[in-house]
C-alpha cells in the first residue's frame, strides 16, 4: 500500500517536476518511467556481478567496461553535480538505452559518438519490451536542477520506501491514478478494483496465455499477474515461472508512449519480458487467431476506425466501424475453445438496436456461452468520464452454450460516483464475485432482486436485448394518502398562515 509518507515523497517528485514545467501527467510518467528504467539497469547490473563473484564464472553484464561505460551507471552517478548528471543522462545514457540490444548497452569512443552493437545474423534479437519501444522516445526534463531533485527523491523512495516488486507496483499504480483524461479514442484507465472484479471472474492459472489487445499501461495484465502469484506462488513448476516471466502475458496497442509504461509496469511486477506489441488490433495488421485462453480488456469505446483497415473475419461478425462492437468480434477469435473473457463495454453495446449491435449479441448468445451481465454506475470511470458500462463475461465455444445468462445490478463500487471518487463502505464487488462462483444460488432470485439469471429464450424474444432494465421488475409499494377534505384543509390552513404572516411583515416594513 501507499502510505502517507511514501505519497507525499512522490507527489513531492511530481511537484518538482510541474514547476519545471513539465504538466502533462503522461509525459511526467513516461520521464519518471526512463529514469526508474535507468536505475533497474543498474540494479540488475549489481546482481550480475554479485553473482559472478559467488560463483567465479564471467557474467555477462550490461554496461560496457570502459570508462564512459561504467559513468553511466546509477550508483556512479547519482551523487555528482547536477550539471553533470544531466549531461551524461541526456548525451549518454539517455541515447545508450534507445539503442540497447540484446539486454546490452553500447559504448562510446574516445570522440564520444555511440557505437552501436551489431545486429547478429546467427541469433534472434533479445530485446525487454521496455528498450524495444524507446528508438521513439525524447528526454524532456528542462534542466539540471529538475533532474537532480527527481534522482535524489527516486534514490529516496527506493532505499528506504520501496522493499519489493509489490512496492514498486504500488508506486507505479499511485503514479498512473493521476492520469485523469480519456485519450482521444475515448480509451482511458481502468479503476485497479474493476480490474480485480474482473480477473477473479476469470480465474486465471499459471497455465494460461493472457492477453489484453488495447492493453494501455497493462493494468490488466498486472492484476492478472498479481492474482496467479497470489493464489498459485507456491505451487508453480520453474517451467510455469519461466513462461510467466516471458510467454503467459501479451498486449497490443498502438501508442508507443503507452507500450513504454505497460512494459515498465509488468517489469516492476516480476514480469521481465511481455510480449507488448505495438498492433492495431481490429485492422488487418493483426492476425493472431485461437492463441490465448483469457482475455481482459477495456477497449476504447468512441473510436471508430477505417473501414478499409478493418480485419475482414472481423466485419463478417459484426459489420461496423464501431470499435466497442470490433473488439468483441476479436475477442472471440483470439480465444481458443474453452478460452473465457471479461471485458467492459458501454451500455449502447448492451441494447443498440443496429444490425451490427444485434449481430455480435446474437454471436454471443448463440455461438458461445454468455455468462453474465455486470451493469456498474456511470460514476465509475470518473473522472475521465461518465459513460454507463457494463462488464460482460463470456467463454468462447463454437457451439454455443447459454442456457441462462446472470444479471447483477451494480449500484456501488466501495467509492463515491463524483469526480472525487472518495472511499465509502458501500460496495458490491464482494458480492458480485461470491455469487459469480455459485451459481445454483442464484437460481431461485427474484427479478426484483440486485441479481437473477435470465433465460436464453426471453433474451432472444427480446431481440437479444442485454440491458438489466428489459428483464428487472419493480416493486412498488402502495402509499396511503389522507382523505381529499383533510388535505384541502391543510392547504387551506397553510394559505390563511401565509396571509397572516405577510400582513405582519408590510406592518413591520411601515415603521
Amino acid at each position: 500500500m501507499i502510505t502517507g509518507v511514501i505519497k507525499n515523497k512522490i507527489d513531492k517528485i511530481w511537484t518538482d517536476i510541474w514547476a519545471g514545467g513539465i504538466t502533462n501527467p503522461l509525459t511526467v510518467i513516461e520521464q519518471l518511467t526512463y529514469l526508474m528504467f535507468i536505475r533497474s539497469l543498474d540494479e540488475k547490473e549489481l546482481e550480475l556481478e554479485e553473482f559472478a563473484n559467488m560463483t567465479g564464472d564471467a557474467a555477462d553484464l550490461i554496461f560496457p567496461q570502459s570508462e564512459i561505460g561504467q559513468a553511466m551507471r546509477w550508483s556512479k552517478f547519482k551523487n555528482r553535480d547536477s550539471r553533470e548528471i544531466f549531461d551524461l543522462i541526456s548525451q549518454r545514457v539517455f541515447p545508450a538505452v534507445k539503442k540497447m540490444k540484446y539486454g546490452k548497452l553500447p559504448d562510446f569512443d574516445e570522440k564520444g559518438e555511440l557505437i552501436e552493437i551489431a545486429d547478429r545474423d546467427d541469433e534472434e534479437q533479445v530485446q525487454t519490451a521496455f528498450s524495444r519501444y524507446m528508438d521513439s522516445a525524447v528526454f524532456v526534463i528542462p534542466n539540471p536542477q529538475v533532474l537532480q531533485k527527481i534522482i535524489t527523491g527516486l534514490d529516496d523512495l527506493y532505499e528506504h520506501d520501496i522493499a519489493d516488486l509489490d512496492m514498486q507496483g504500488d508506486l507505479y499504480e499511485y503514479m498512473l491514478g493521476k492520469l485523469s483524461t480519456a485519450g482521444q479514442n475515448g480509451q482511458f484507465r481502468t479503476p485497479k478494483h474493476i480490474r480485480e472484479m474482473m480477473v477473479e471472474l476469470v480465474a486465471p492459472t499459471p497455465d494460461d496465455l493472457i492477453c489484453d489487445p488495447a492493453c494501455g499501461t497493462a493494468g490488466f495484465l498486472v492484476s492478472a499477474a498479481e492474482y496467479i502469484r497470489k493464489n498459485y506462488e507456491d505451487k508453480m513448476t520453474d517451467e510455469q515461472w519461466s513462461n510467466f516471466e516471458n510467454k503467459t502475458f501479451t498486449g497490443y496497442d498502438t501508442d508507443h508512449t503507452m507500450l513504454r509504461i505497460s512494459a515498465m509496469n509488468l517489469m516492476l511486477h516480476s514480469i521481465t519480458n511481455p510480449d507488448i506489441d505495438y498492433k492495431d488490433s481490429v485492422s488487418k495488421q493483426n492476425n493472431v487467431s485461437g492463441k490465448y485462453t483469457v482475455c481482459l480488456a477495456n477497449p476504447p469505446f468512441k473510436g471508430t476506425v477505417d473501414a478499409e483497415s478493418i480485419n475482414d473475419n472481423l466485419k463478417a461478425v459484426t459489420d461496423t466501424k464501431k470499435t466497442e462492437l470490433l473488439f468483441l468480434a476479436l475477442f472471440l477469435r483470439l480465444l481458443q475453445k474453452g478460452g473465457r473473457c471479461a471485458c467492459i463495454v458501454p451500455d449502447g453495446v448492451l441494447f443498440g438496436s443496429s444490425k451490427a449491435h444485434k449481430s455480435i449479441r446474437k454471436e454471443l448468445i448463440e455461438n458461445h456461452q454468455l455468462k453474465a451481465v455486470i451493469s456498474m454506475p456511470s460514476g465509475v470511470f470518473k473522472p475521465y468520464a461518465g459513460v454507463s458500462t457494463a462488464v460482460l463475461v463470456f467463454v468462447k465455444t463454437d457451439a454455443g452454450g447459454t442456457d441462462n445468462v446472470w444479471f447483477y445490478d451494480m449500484k456501488a463500487d466501495g467509492f463515491s460516483l463524483d469526480d472525487k471518487r472518495s472511499e465509502i463502505s458501500d460496495n458490491d464487488i464482494p458480492d458480485i464475485i461470491a455469487r459469480f462462483r455459485n451459481p445454483d444460488g442464484e437460481k431461485d432470485r427474484e427479478r426484483t432482486e440486485q441479481s437473477f439469471f435470465v433465460p436464453k429464450q426471453e433474451i432472444v424474444d427480446n431481440d437479444y436485448d442485454l440491458s438489466i432494465n428489459k428483464y428487472k421488475k419493480t416493486e412498488y409499494v402502495a402509499v396511503e394518502y389522507p382523505p381529499t377534505d383533510e388535505i384541502m384543509a391543510e392547504l387551506e390552513r397553510l394559505n390563511e398562515q401565509v396571509t397572516k404572516e405577510m400582513a405582519e411583515l408590510k406592518e413591520m416594513l411601515k415603521k
